[in-house]
């Protein structure tokens, strides 16, 4: 069924068939051709028991939370506190650019709407720095896959209720390999730098600057210690943890900040409303499939498949990652992770991988492709936000995909780099 199912999947999308309806005709074709057309009203009525789950409540709440973040102006505060400790170094904005994404990240979630946040800030202020355009439009679409890394991330949250594996320690695992994709992308910025000589964004602060920049940061820098702290030490669920972000950022940009009016939050809303709708679908598609999967045995013929190569976890892993890196090129992180997770998790599970484990691999490496051409939605937002054409956006880009493929064979291969803080809060 497989072997039929992706090329008649792809072959929707090219045609122009929205990724709903694409999930939903190859399966529903399939059934048909098989003679199991009594199975068909089982995959619409799996749409809505996808969909029915106060776990997956936690999507639309952290993306109302991150689009009340950004239009609030607390990504300003950020950027501020992340040039008042190191706007003074060689390629300083740069690294502002990075560290200012690793906040943001702790916040919203989403490798869009980060790009779009510190983009519109960050890449106007690196090109009158003497930045080229490319550059800034580059590091600003690679910094912002963290963004769904570290948690909370939405694409995590995908993963988990399809695959039934926990949110916390999912969460709990992204930590280390998003600040390793972060040091590892300013790691590059100081070679760079001193090869190019990048130039200086503004003198060293003493700290009585940077605690004046804290202290206007401070309400914003909480939202992650109160999102993961109350859900790694079990105060709340990442349900309830999502609407409390939502609350939080209200309070903050209404009436602390002062940078949204009553009078915006429809038109928020709305916007946020769109976005959920649009997941939530994906997902009751994705458990709809998954259900004639699981009816077809596809994972069992895949994994008589797959271990046909080979028996030796560690090749298989390899193996697996170069494949979920072509799919990343071409289709988005959330939709990559609902297809082919039902697929692929069962044969690697099956082998002796960890579950938490294999799901960090699939996560991060399909988040990266967010920023990997030809088709990473985050160039394209990049793109709109600089003015820049993808295709140079696309070849600036690669020094830091490199480290960023690194990043994915180091947590692939050190399964201690990811799965040390899970063990430590027994999660895992």
């Amino acid at each position: 069924m497989l072997i039929v199912f992706l090329p008649l999947f792809l072959l929707f999308l090219l045609l122009g068939m929205p990724v709903f309806f694409a999930m939903l005709s190859a399966p529903g074709f399939i059934l048909l051709a098989e003679g199991m057309d009594r199975d068909i009203p089982m995959l619409f009525r799996n749409i809505y028991n996808g969909i029915d789950s106060f776990p997956l409540m936690a999507i639309p709440f952290f993306m109302l939370a991150g689009e009340l973040m950004n239009r609030g102006g607390i990504t300003l505060s950020l950027v501020n506190f992340s040039q008042s400790f190191i706007g003074h170094v060689r390629g300083g904005l740069a690294h502002v650019n990075v560290m200012s994404s690793m906040l943001f990240a702790g916040m919203s979630g989403s490798a869009v709407a980060d790009t779009s946040a510190i983009g519109s800030m960050m890449i106007p202020a690196m090109e009158k720095n003497g930045y080229s355009r490319k550059f800034a439009a580059a590091i600003t679409a690679a910094s912002s896959v963290i963004g769904p890394i570290i948690p909370p991330s939405g694409n995590m949250i995908l993963y988990a209720y399809t695959m039934e594996v926990s949110v916390e320690a999912l969460f709990a695992a992204g930590v280390v390999p998003g600040l390793m994709v972060g040091l590892g992308l300013m790691g590059v910025i100081a070679l760079m730098a001193k090869k190019y000589d990048f130039p200086v964004a503004a003198p060293k602060q003493n700290w009585s600057q940077r605690a004046a920049a804290g202290k206007s940061a401070a309400l914003p820098l909480l939202t992650p210690v109160i999102i993961l702290g109350g859900i790694l030490f079990g105060v709340f669920t990442p349900t309830e943890a999502s609407a409390i972000a939502v609350a939080y950022a209200m309070v903050i940009s209404i009436w602390v900040l002062k940078t949204i009016k009553i009078s915006e939050l429809p038109e928020i809303f709305n916007r946020s409303a769109k976005g959920s709708a649009v997941v939530l679908l994906l997902v009751g598609a994705a458990i709809a499939f998954k259900t004639v999967v699981s009816l077809s045995h596809t994972a069992e013929q895949l994994a008589q498949w797959v271990l046909s190569f080979s028996d030796n976890p560690l090749i298989l892993l390899f193996l697996i990652n170069i494949l979920l890196f072509i799919v990343g090129m071409f289709l988005d992180a959330g939709p990559a992770i609902i297809i082919l997770g039902p697929i692929l998790a069962p044969v690697f599970i099956g082998i002796g991988v960890d579950p938490v484990h294999f799901a960090i691999i699939m996560s991060v490496n399909l988040t990266v492709g967010l920023a990997t051409p030809p088709m990473g939605l985050v160039l394209f937002v990049a793109s709109s936000v600089s003015g820049e054409k993808v295709e140079n956006i696309a070849k600036a880009i690669l020094p830091f995909l490199a480290v960023e493929i690194v990043v994915i064979f180091l947590i692939t291969f050190f399964p201690s780099l990811s799965m040390t803080i899970p063990h430590w809060l027994g999660l895992a």
